[in-house]
């Protein structure tokens, strides 16, 4: 039994955020991935890009940062060369300047670090669920999925707990900057010129930067120097420091990022338990909890696609990437690869191996915050199925109005209790 049954025609397209707000276009990826894997993506609104589909392709394109840089920006919009400076996150760098950002940071964010957190994301995830629950009938993302990342964010950036829906809301202005429920601002519905050389083109980003330049100052005047913003700012082996801008940029990455793809993760494990029956009972016998999480985050897929430019020409089933050429790795079409994941719309929370590419994995980027992510979706579903005998959908779902990031931004629950 299927999940979630693409609708689309086969011939979506991709360029149009209105295409996905049923859900990514998987019937679109599915002939892409039979007939034209390496496929050439027309867009009125800038360059056109090669779409990459396949499991196997991404995988081994993503590997090689030295032909397809992360260097001139991961979004399909168009942008100068002034705009990716001034916008550009360690995300937008190649090796070796990624890895002297990466490396800064990576400890806070290793497989050993984030374990120390488990008893504390429970006792999270008991609050959440004590409180969402006495409903019984809830909006599963606003309710769940939206608190516990938001509130895991705090401890890892050091703010406080009443500062966190105002962060979570610009963090949302940032990443889903085309979806009018999130934003004025929406970029292609209006010109943001004004905003060109803020994150994600948006008026959010100032607004969150002076947040973390006040936030930065009461620190140090307290003597506090733990968390990752502290370790970020520590100079490089070199002497070298960030600079303001690209602190900046660091941290609106960090609140965006950092939220919303495990949020989206959450919100489509609890829609997948809604709607494929035994999914509850394998959670409530336990024994799945290695394998769990991942498939839950495959299932998934927060991010849709990066985007990557050639820095040489490149050629795959029979097709020529130019230098210069935008080049888009749709990580929802090699999750749902037919050939890599049997019945790859059912949801196995047995699944092994799986072979996923939410993290990005096998390229240099790949996602710092994997472990937290894995945790916190675990944590939260051992403790959702202990409370709950069944759970079934109260309303229509919403997903985002995004081709960039996917997610559900509503979905209608209704519970019943243990």
């Amino acid at each position: 039994m299927t999940v979630w049954v693409p609708n689309d025609d086969g011939y979506a397209d991709l360029t149009s955020h209105d295409t996905f707000v049923a859900g990514a276009p998987h019937n679109t990826f599915a002939r892409l991935r039979r007939e034209d894997p390496v496929h050439w993506t027309d867009y009125a609104d800038g360059q056109g890009f090669w779409s990459i589909t396949r499991h196997a392709d991404i995988t081994e394109m993503n590997r090689n940062h030295a032909v397809f840089s992360s260097a001139r920006g991961i979004r399909m919009e168009d942008q100068t060369y002034e705009e990716y400076l001034a916008r550009r996150t360690f995300q937008e760098t190649d090796p070796p300047e990624h890895m002297q950002t990466r490396i800064k940071v990576a400890r806070a964010f290793s497989k050993g670090v984030i374990d120390q957190f488990e008893a504390e994301i429970r006792s999270l995830c008991t609050e959440i669920l004590d409180e969402a629950l006495q409903a019984q009938e809830f909006d599963a993302t606003r309710t769940i999925a939206r608190q516990l990342p938001m509130r895991m964010l705090g401890r890892i950036i050091g703010t406080p707990d009443a500062d966190l829906p105002w962060l979570v809301e610009k963090g949302d202005a940032l990443i889903a900057n085309t979806d009018p429920d999130f934003t004025d601002h929406v970029l292609d519905r209006m010109t943001t010129d004004e905003f060109r050389m803020m994150p994600f083109n948006s008026p959010a980003g100032a607004e969150l930067y002076q947040y973390a330049k006040d936030l930065m100052a009461q620190k140090e005047a307290a003597g506090d120097t733990s968390g990752v913003l502290h370790l970020i700012r520590e100079p490089s082996k070199d002497g070298s420091r960030i600079s303001d801008e690209e602190f900046r940029n660091f941290f609106c990455l960090l609140v965006a990022a950092g939220n919303d793809t495990t949020r989206y993760s959450i919100a489509a494990g609890i829609q997948a338990l809604a709607h494929q029956p035994g999914l509850l009972q394998q959670m409530q016998q336990g024994d799945i909890w290695e394998t769990a999480p991942d498939e839950i985050i495959r299932w998934a897929t927060p991010a849709l696609y990066f985007r990557r430019t050639a820095t040489q020409d490149y050629t795959a089933h029979g097709r020529t990437i130019r230098a210069g050429d935008k080049v888009l790795f749709w990580f929802s079409s090699a999750n749902r690869d037919e050939t890599v994941f049997e019945t790859p719309f059912q949801v196995d929370l047995a699944r092994t191996p799986n072979r996923h590419l939410s993290f990005g994995q096998g390229g240099p980027h790949v996602c710092l915050g994997m472990w937290l992510a894995r945790l916190e979706v675990r944590v939260l579903f051992q403790e959702l199925a202990r409370r709950i005998t069944a759970i079934e959908p109260a309303g229509p779902y919403q997903f985002l109005r995004s081709n960039f990031v996917g997610g559900l931004k509503s979905l209608p629950v209704r519970v019943t209790l243990a």
